[in-house]
């Protein structure tokens, strides 16, 4: 990046460092903290000490954990069924019905039989995130790989390509971008079902941490812990973002347009 893309990102910074400053000030000058509120400077120490204690760290991997295992299993399982609906026309139409009827079910909806089935734990938080994972990855590797053009594939069994080589040659090469666009929408989505699933029934993480710091009246933390959850979640995509084009080069990081 130029030293001008560099300034122009860093202009980016002016106005939430002005929020930061003015609420501040605010703070210190009328005193407006309260069990509801904290100033700028009470939630940097809150995050500070709960950094050193601990405990900071134990929730954001409890958090992660479920979450990247979550995505794992849910994203994995929508690609390979989205390759296979992309690909065959007759399971794609037999399955329209089953797809359209369960992929409008909120993730968080399954929480009462989740927990019926696997107790309070990291099983539970990961099949949710798992089932949250699964539907954009499988609706756009779906239209993605149907959106093939039809003569490659005719070209590549002409020269005599099996089934496997004609999808990982020809057919996910052509739909990459349209599929890293699914993986970074379900790893979003991934994080903020497990978050959620902290905070409404599960004793784990910075979601339930977030949730105990509200009901100890302690808003410094609850909101340090927040900021730092937005950190983690701007890390995660950039983390995506960096592995595409390492992995996988200029041919992922083209633009879709809407």
């Amino acid at each position: 990046m130029s030293g001008a893309g560099r300034r122009i990102g860093w202009r980016g910074l002016v106005i939430p460092v002005g929020f930061v400053v003015i609420a501040e000030l605010a703070a210190r000058l009328t005193g407006w903290e309260s069990s509801m509120l904290a100033s700028p400077s009470a939630i940097v120490l809150a995050f500070f000490s709960a950094l050193t204690d601990g405990t900071l760290a134990v929730a954001t991997l409890q958090t992660l954990a479920t979450s990247l295992a979550g995505l794992a299993i849910g994203a994995g399982l929508g690609l390979l069924i989205g390759i296979l609906l992309g690909l065959v026309r007759t399971a794609d139409r037999l399955m329209e019905f089953s797809i359209e009827a369960f992929r409008p079910i909120p993730a968080v909806a399954l929480i009462p039989i989740a927990l019926l089935i696997f107790g309070f734990g990291f099983r539970m938080e990961i099949a949710i995130v798992a089932f949250a994972a699964f539907w954009p990855v499988l609706i756009l590797t779906r239209t993605a790989v149907s959106g093939v053009e039809p003569r490659l594939i005719q070209v590549a069994r002409a020269l005599g390509f099996g089934a496997f080589a004609r999808v990982w040659k020809i057919v996910l090469p052509a739909a990459l971008p349209r599929i890293f666009v699914a993986f970074r929408l379900a790893a979003g989505i991934a994080l903020i079902v497990a978050v959620t699933v902290e905070i409404a029934a599960n004793p784990l993480g910075l979601g339930y941490n977030m949730m105990l710091a509200q009901q100890t009246l302690r808003p410094e933390l609850m909101l340090a812990l927040l900021v730092w959850l937005g950190v983690v979640g701007w890390a995660l995509n950039h983390a995506m973002l960096w592995s595409q084009s390492r992995l996988f080069g200029p041919a992922a990081l083209v633009r879709i347009d809407p």
